[in-house]
């Protein structure tokens, strides 16, 4: 199988989701030319040659620029829809053949002002965060191994596969401002990324999540680009990463949050 004329194996394939926000396009602006990147994204899209856009040099408009040949591959989806986690899968894996990192970026986050009595707000928005903070990113999770992992275990750890959740500081802890729905959503997908850990264990795939605080304003951005790629290259499973602004690194974990020891 081939990627715009290379074969599989010569980089690794990277799926993120969230791909227009903050995170997911400084991840592919950083590291375009390094993985070969499904960029999942809604309305906002990621600033980087895709299938779609391409640099230009102004002087020679006919000059091949080395930027080009690493295009991101696009894809709009909104993941809440019936059908579209399977949709994006199913292209991925038609383009690349494989996914070896899955990054669930995309997020869900609405303050509710003086809390979950203020009214029916946070009443009402309680399944945008659970659907889009928890489950998307277990049915990108499910069918991704469903499809192409769950019975290529050899291939999953030569190729180092795993899942990187990005939750954040707000599900370890309680802060104000009407975090509730938000802290709560990203509290389950870090328990959920332990159960991952578990059960992917069996066929070869590593899973943990990162936990970090508002960034840029509080985390610099590249701080939380590199405790994704420390995840990426390391051994480690079953964690939830607390990244703050102040040292320790990112894959150390917070003393409350219990991981599973990496596999054997």
């Amino acid at each position: 199988m081939s990627n715009g004329g290379r074969p599989l194996g010569d980089r690794r394939v990277a799926l993120i989701t969230g791909a227009g926000g903050l995170l997911g396009n400084a991840f592919c602006q950083a590291l375009y030319t390094e993985y070969d990147i499904v960029a999942v994204h809604r309305e906002r899209t990621p600033g980087v040659p895709t299938q779609y856009e391409w640099f230009i040099d102004p002087f020679d408009p006919q000059a091949e620029l080395p930027e080009n040949r690493s295009q991101v591959y696009l894809i709009r989806a909104d993941l809440n829809e019936k059908g579209e986690v399977e949709r994006v899968i199913d292209l991925a894996l038609a383009r690349f053949g494989t996914v070896d990192l899955l990054i669930n970026n995309a997020a869900h986050m609405t303050w509710h002002g003086h809390g979950v009595v203020d009214g029916d707000a946070a009443l009402d928005d309680f399944d945008n965060h659970f659907r889009t903070n928890v489950g998307v990113p277990l049915r990108l999770a499910t069918r991704l191994a469903q499809k192409s992992w769950l019975h290529d275990r050899d291939q999953n750890r030569a190729r180092n596969r795993n899942i990187v959740n990005v939750s954040s500081l707000a599900g370890t802890g309680v802060y104000p401002g009407g975090q509730a729905l938000y802290g709560s959503s990203k509290a389950a997908l870090n328990h959920l990324t332990r159960h991952m850990a578990v059960e992917f264990k069996e066929f070869g795939v590593r899973a943990n999540a990162i936990a970090p605080n508002s960034f840029p304003a509080i985390v610099p951005i590249e701080k939380v680009l590199l405790s994704i790629l420390e995840l990426d290259r390391g051994r480690m499973t079953g964690g939830v990463y607390a990244i703050d602004a102040d040292p320790p690194l990112a894959t150390t974990p917070t003393p409350e949050l219990a991981t599973t020891p990496p596999p054997n």
